[in-house]
């Protein structure tokens, strides 16, 4: 079998050439060399954690398994008392912290109440009364029931790292886990090394070594993918998953993620608050030629907002589907007709829109050129902003967005209710989600959700929720997402996390 380049090949920029290594000196080292297009700017668990958890330096008391299912990460069990409002926790008796020291109650607790202080963690939005340690278990009050919290605690903000990890500030200053693998070097944006931590409570990896490189450019991900440059590329392109597909010693994976790339809408615009315009901007849109188009599969085309993957979230609706005679319909229904241009005309003033995205996925952009397209052919001006992505938020607060193209990722803890919780947000929505909507059915169906109901109640508020977002569209959807890797063959046992949770490295084997 063909054995690939080692880490030198890695760190060359932008030259890829062959480095000519043997299959006996990358068995020697056991480095498995793993690229994406996921930069790290901070070593802060609330604004980049997801890294260390991905690469299991890191744990949280609790996590996923592939199936999407509540597993043990660093806490062993957990139970609930007092009507879901007291939840106990408990920890190993031999964990140690990647500098020596042991894993205490308190020091968890310590973790868990830094990131319960960040608005950007989930856990701030859990009615917490008191975290406290209790010999060797965490005891989270909480002032009403809410049943999620261990899935809440999947999270990657919610990280438990050693005390000597902050800073007197409570910035993190050295990520210092508990998990299989510990920091032996980063670079930021671009480069973390980690290796096998030899005190790890639980069974040893195979895999030794883990250099990770963050490589923006799709292209150059592609070529060091099949030129065997890396052991793991995440974030295949689909022109880039036909270079793969067409080397050799390399395999392809991939996973149809909980990620929907939608259209936000601002539900106060003076033309974008009629539900009839936003229906017929859905009806405009040819999702399937523009899926096989952009994702080079048709099959992406998203018919609802939630994807198959998010099987308790499918309900029985009538699917989003192109209709250029139904959206000039609506239109008309809300007072927007064809001008002397073919533009759209009320009162004399042309239907003209901005739609705002940004190049992080490079499919975006290429969404955005077809959307404009397929909207200019019933008659709406459409201008496109490739920007940063931060202008998404900025336009939510100020009210200035009128469109935004973004790809939301609706599993980010174990449970999707939470982030769907979010995109629909009391309050009117949030900076990746619905802009300035909210319906009363769908808020108390979600709040009766998180507070939880018997599995029959359970799915007709679910299909309030879905039916609802359905008919109204604060948010259109336009495709589902399939996350490709590219694998050498000389490595055994990799699969996709869909929750993109972890990427268990420590599970792999050389072949």
């Amino acid at each position: 079998m063909r054995r690939l380049p080692l880490l030198t090949c890695l760190l060359a920029p932008v030259v890829l050439t062959a480095c000519g290594q043997t299959s006996d000196r990358a068995a020697e080292t056991s480095a498995l060399r793993v690229v994406g297009p996921f930069e790290v700017h901070s070593l802060d668990p609330i604004l980049d954690g997801e890294i260390f958890t991905r690469l299991e330096v890191a744990e949280t008391l609790v996590t996923a398994d592939e199936e999407g299912r509540l597993a043990p990460g660093l806490a062993t069990s957990w139970d609930s008392s007092d009507r879901d409002t007291v939840w106990t926790f408990d920890l190993p008796a031999d964990a140690t912290f990647h500098d020596g020291s042991p894993v205490t109650a308190q020091a968890v607790v310590d973790s868990l109440e830094l990131a319960a202080q960040q608005e950007a963690s989930p856990l701030a939005g859990v009615p917490v009364r008191a975290v406290r340690a209790e010999d060797e278990q965490v005891v989270i009050e909480l002032t009403d029931p809410y049943t999620l919290l261990p899935a809440v605690l999947t999270h990657y903000s919610a990280q438990v790292l050693a005390p000597a990890a902050y800073a007197e500030d409570g910035h993190v200053e050295e990520v210092i886990g508990t998990g299989p693998y510990r920091v032996d070097s980063v670079q930021l944006p671009a480069e973390v090394e980690t290796v096998v931590f030899e005190d790890y409570r639980g069974e040893r990896p195979e895999v030794e070594r883990v250099p990770f490189q963050a490589v923006s450019r799709p292209e150059q991900r592609a070529i060091m993918a099949a030129s065997g440059q890396a052991d793991v590329v995440f974030g295949l392109e689909p022109a880039g998953r036909e270079r793969v597909e067409a080397a050799d010693g390399v395999v392809m994976a991939s996973s149809l993620q909980p990620r929907t790339i939608l259209l936000k809408v601002n539900a106060e615009h003076p033309v974008l608050g009629d539900a009839r315009v936003r229906r017929a901007l859905s009806a405009a849109l040819d999702r399937e030629a523009m899926a096989q188009a952009v994702l080079r599969e048709s099959e992406l085309a998203a018919t609802q907002l939630l994807p198959p993957s998010l099987g308790q979230w499918q309900a029985d609706v009538e699917p989003l589907t192109h209709d250029e005679d139904e959206a000039l319909s609506l239109f008309e229904d809300a007072g927007w007709t064809p001008g002397a241009d073919g533009v759209l005309e009320r009162d004399g003033e042309p239907l003209e829109l901005t739609l705002t995205t940004y190049p992080d996925r490079p499919e975006l952009p290429a969404l955005a050129t077809a959307i404009q397209a397929s909207l200019r052919d019933v008659g709406v001006d459409l201008a496109v902003d490739v920007t940063n992505s931060s202008e998404i938020p900025a336009g939510h607060a100020d009210g200035s967005l009128e469109l935004g193209l973004l790809a939301k990722h609706f599993a980010l803890v174990s449970d999707p209710l939470i982030d769907i919780d979010t995109v629909l947000a009391e309050g009117g929505g949030s900076d990746w989600g619905a802009m300035r909507w909210e319906d009363e059915d769908v808020r108390a169906a979600l709040d009766a959700l998180k507070s939880g109901l018997p599995e029959d109640e359970a799915s007709r508020a679910r299909e309030t929720v879905v039916r609802t977002v359905q008919e109204q569209l604060p948010v259109i959807p336009v495709s589902w997402y399939r996350m490709n890797a590219a694998v050498t063959e000389d490595v055994d046992g990799f699969v996709i996390d869909p929750l993109e949770t972890s990427w268990r490295l420590s599970s792999l084997s050389w072949s």
